[in-house]
């Protein structure tokens, strides 16, 4: 079995019992950006670390107004 499980979200909604179930799971951590705020609970949760998708973004809509390839940034396969 694995020695360690670390999960990565794109645009999580953590409602209800979310962080709780998270901070009693087996997770080592749960990477999410930061499309949604977050609760104050989630923030404080030793196992819930936020990245931010500003960076990604803005050079995204840079290369499409100026009509550049986004390939690079959001390689498939």
């Amino acid at each position: 079995g694995a020695k360690s499980v670390t999960a990565y979200v794109i645009h999580p909604v953590l409602s209800g019992p979310a962080v709780e179930n998270i901070e009693n799971s087996s997770l080592i951590e749960l990477v999410i950006t930061d499309t949604i705020p977050l609760s104050d609970k989630a923030k404080n949760s030793a196992k819930i670390r936020q990245v931010s998708i500003a960076p990604v973004l803005g050079e995204t809509i840079r290369r499409v107004n100026q009509e550049e390839s986004v390939s690079e940034i959001m390689p498939v396969g």
